[in-house]
C-alpha cells in the first residue's frame, strides 16, 4: 500500500525503533527510582530531553507528556484569563477552549481568510489588554497553511498575554519562533512512537498542573515516564535535525510531481505560497472524497483530520476558509514525507485520477 497520510501519523524511523528496544527489555527500570537501573533509565530520558530540545527555542524547559493533546490541554487549562484562538485550530485546542468557556472564561475565536491565514489587524482588535492566552497552530494539520506565528506572539505579548504554539506539524521541519511562551509537539508526527509528546515552557512562565500525583516532570507534570518512548522520541528528533535539508528538498520534488500530475481540475485548498509542501489538500468538483478513498484501496490517504474521520460532518477547517459543504466533501488530503518515493506519487496520482474519472463518468 502507498502511504500518503503523514499528517495523521508518520512511519516509525528504524533508528527510533532501535533506540527504544533496550528499554523494552533488560533496561526496564523506573526512571524515578534511585538504584542503578533507575538511574540508567533516567539517563535515557534526559538524553532524549536534550535531543528534543535542540529543535525548540532556547530559554525554556521540556515536560514530556502522553502526546500533544495533553500538552495543549495543559497549556490552556493551566493558564488564566480570556483565550483567543483561530477557527482552523485542531480539536485539541478548540475543545479545551470551549470547555474553558463553559467554566466561565471568555473565549474569542478569530476567522481566517480564503487562504487559511488569520488577518493580523483582526487579531490586534481581538487580542486586548487582559487577554490571558493566545493559541495558534504553526502548520495547519488539514491544509498545511503556515500561520504568522511570530507576529501573533508579538501581538499577544503587547496585550500582556502568553502565546501557545501548536507546533505538531511544523516541529523539526521549520524553525519555531523564539518568542513563543508555550509549544506543544508530538513524537509520532516526526517518525517517533505514538503515546509521547512534550510541552515546552519558557523560563519564567507559570501554569497550573493538569495532572496531580508526584510531580515528576517540569512544572509539576505527574506520571511515570516511559524511557522507551522518550528514547524513540529523542532519536526521531535527532534525525529530523540531521535530515532537515534533505527532507525538505525531497518534499519539494514530491510536491511538484503531485501538483503537476493531478492537474488543473484539482484546486488547492488554502494558500499556495504560505504552506508546508508535505501537505497537499485539494478538491475536485463533482468528486465524493469518501467514495474516492474507498475506491482507491491501494492508497492510504484521507479527507481531513484523522481525529474527525467518521463524523460525517464537513471539515471545520475547510468550512472556515469558505468552502461549501459540497466542496469540502470533494476534498482530499495527501500527506507525504521522508519515506515516500517519487514512484509512489506517480502511481497514487494515476489511481486517484482514474477513480475520480470513473465517478464523474457515472455522474453524467
Amino acid at each position: 500500500m502507498i502511504y500518503l497520510d503523514y499528517q495523521a501519523t508518520t512511519p516509525l524511523a528504524p533508528e527510533a525503533r532501535d533506540a527504544m528496544l533496550p528499554y523494552l527489555g533488560a533496561r526496564f527500570g523506573n526512571p524515578h527510582s534511585p538504584h542503578r537501573m533507575g538511574r540508567e533509565a533516567k539517563a535515557a530520558v534526559e538524553v532524549a530531553r536534550e535531543q528534543v530540545a535542540e529543535l525548540l527555542p532556547a530559554g525554556g524547559s521540556i515536560a514530556f507528556t502522553s502526546g500533544a493533546t495533553e500538552a495543549l490541554n495543559w497549556a490552556i487549562k493551566g493558564s488564566k484569563g480570556p483565550i483567543v484562538t483561530l477557527a482552523t485550530e485542531h480539536a485539541a485546542v478548540l475543545d479545551p477552549a470551549r470547555a474553558a468557556a463553559q467554566a466561565g472564561r471568555e473565549v474569542r475565536i478569530l476567522p481566517v481568510g480564503a487562504d487559511g491565514l488569520v488577518d493580523l489587524d483582526a487579531a490586534r482588535a481581538a487580542i486586548l489588554p487582559g487577554t490571558g492566552l493566545v493559541a495558534a497552530m504553526l502548520v495547519n494539520n488539514e491544509i498545511g497553511v503556515i500561520q504568522p506565528v511570530a507576529a501573533l506572539a508579538d501581538i499577544a505579548h503587547a496585550a500582556g498575554a502568553l502565546f501557545l504554539c501548536d507546533a505538531v506539524q511544523g516541529y523539526g521541519r521549520m524553525d519555531i519562533p523564539a518568542n513563543c511562551d508555550l509549544v506543544a509537539v508530538a513524537a509520532h508526527k516526526i517518525h517517533g512512537p505514538k503515546g509521547i509528546g512534550a510541552l515546552w515552557i519558557r523560563d519564567g512562565v507559570d501554569i497550573a498542573p493538569l495532572l496531580h500525583g508526584g510531580g515528576q516532570e517540569a512544572l509539576g507534570r505527574s506520571g511515570t515516564q516511559a524511557p522507551m518512548l522518550c528514547a524513540g522520541f529523542g532519536a526521531a528528533a535527532a534525525l529530523m535535525r540531521d535530515l532537515r535539508d534533505s527532507d525538505a528538498a525531497h518534499l519539494d520534488r514530491l510536491w511538484r510531481i503531485a501538483t503537476q500530475r493531478l492537474g488543473p481540475e484539482w484546486t488547492i485548498n488554502g494558500s499556495f505560497a504560505h504552506r508546508y509542501h508535505g501537505n497537499l489538500n485539494l478538491h475536485c468538483d463533482g468528486v465524493d472524497a469518501a467514495r474516492l478513498i474507498s475506491d482507491s484501496r491501494e492508497i492510504a490517504f484521507s479527507a481531513g483530520s484523522a481525529c474527525a474521520s467518521g463524523s460525517g460532518r464537513p471539515s471545520h477547517v475547510l468550512k472556515a476558509i469558505g468552502l461549501s459543504d459540497t466542496e469540502a466533501r470533494s476534498s482530499i488530503r495527501l500527506g507525504f514525507g521522508r519515506y515516500t518515493t517519487e514512484q509512489d506519487i506517480e502511481s497514487a496520482a494515476t489511481m486517484i485520477l482514474d477513480a475520480a474519472e470513473r465517478q464523474l463518468m457515472w455522474a453524467v
